[in-house]
């Protein structure tokens, strides 16, 4: 690791102390003067370090910049986050890493990146992705359990991704099935899994899971029409997270519910927080449009919708496209 590097990752063991750079330089093992010349690196890479006589160095709060170094300081987790690559900009974080799995890529490994230019969401639509926004993020798994437990997946993504932002921001975060999360009936997330079975073993080969949180303020990043239907979590609760924070506490979350997804734990918080229940509703499936009342969700995360007959329908969400609320 060069000085530039191990001086991030001494930032991100302070917290907001500040730490001397005579302290830096003996930590670092290397002279003022090399610690000195780091963080002019670092100013030049656009992070914001404040600097004060007699305390030292600090990372400003203020910087938005994210890091490889920043988000492992935070890690918890055993598999995913075992290798981490940030990138500052990218077409799609999910097709980086679905080309990635062909270079034989380590299980858990975290794909980040400031920008998307080419975002994706579910059902072919886009994900907007604006640089120093968001959270752009895609996790690749070689999933050691069964193919029939594949389908949870994006459920159980929504349900880590929820708790690791109101454990930073202690606010609701509200689960819209199948993928999509919301504050203050804004959309501030969704979430996009691909997957490739081994036909010959019949197994879950690689799954590649997408996750986009919109994070500062969105200012005149969306079209009107988006905006009036998505937001960003400091839109909606005045907090500016930091990025990198967020990064490592969504990889925590979701690696402690993978790691028990068969046992489908989760769904008791995944029920608890989903707005559809309760609610009447439209669905497309295929070329079908279906009215009804959900009902719950089953075991299998699909959504039950009972019909004006008195039949309850298990929608999976592989099946239905949209889903709004009945006007």
């Amino acid at each position: 690791m060069n000085v530039k590097d191990s001086l991030l990752k001494a930032f991100a063991e302070a917290g907001r102390n500040y730490i001397s750079g005579s302290a830096l330089a003996e930590q670092l093992g290397v002279s003022r003067n090399a610690v000195w010349k780091a963080v002019k690196a670092l100013e030049n890479e656009g992070y914001i370090i404040d600097s004060v006589t007699a305390k030292g160095y600090r990372l400003s709060g203020r910087s938005n910049h994210l890091s490889e170094q920043l988000i492992a300081a935070k890690l918890d987790s055993s598999v995913i986050g075992s290798r981490i690559i940030v990138l500052d900009e990218v077409g799609s974080t999910n097709n980086y890493a679905k080309e990635f799995t062909a270079k034989g890529t380590a299980n858990g490994t975290v794909i980040v990146a400031d920008k998307q230019s080419a975002g994706k969401g579910r059902m072919g639509r886009s994900f907007v992705s604006p640089a120093g926004k968001g959270l752009y993020m895609s996790v690749i798994l070689h999933p050691e359990f069964s193919i029939q437990t594949a389908p949870l997946i994006t459920s159980l993504t929504a349900v880590a991704a929820a708790e690791a932002i109101e454990s930073l921001c202690k606010t609701d975060v509200r689960i819209k099935w199948v993928n999509d999360l919301y504050i203050n009936d804004k959309k501030i997330a969704g979430i996009l899994t691909e997957a490739s079975v081994d036909m010959e073993m019949r197994a879950l080969d690689i799954a590649v899971i997408g996750i986009g949180i919109n994070v500062r303020r969105i200012g005149d990043s969306f079209d009107e029409e988006l905006s009036s239907r998505a937001s960003s979590i400091e839109d909606e609760t005045g907090i500016a997270l930091d990025r990198n924070e967020l990064c490592a506490a969504v990889i925590n979350s979701l690696d402690a519910h993978i790691a028990k997804i068969e046992s489908r734990e989760y769904l008791r918080e995944y029920r608890r927080r989903e707005m559809l229940t309760g609610n009447m509703i439209t669905a497309k499936v295929g070329s079908e449009t279906i009215t009804g009342k959900v009902v719950g969700i089953d075991r299998n995360a699909n959504l039950m919708v009972e019909t004006d007959n008195g039949i309850v329908r298990s929608l999976s969400s592989g099946e239905a496209n949209l889903c709004r609320i009945a006007k």
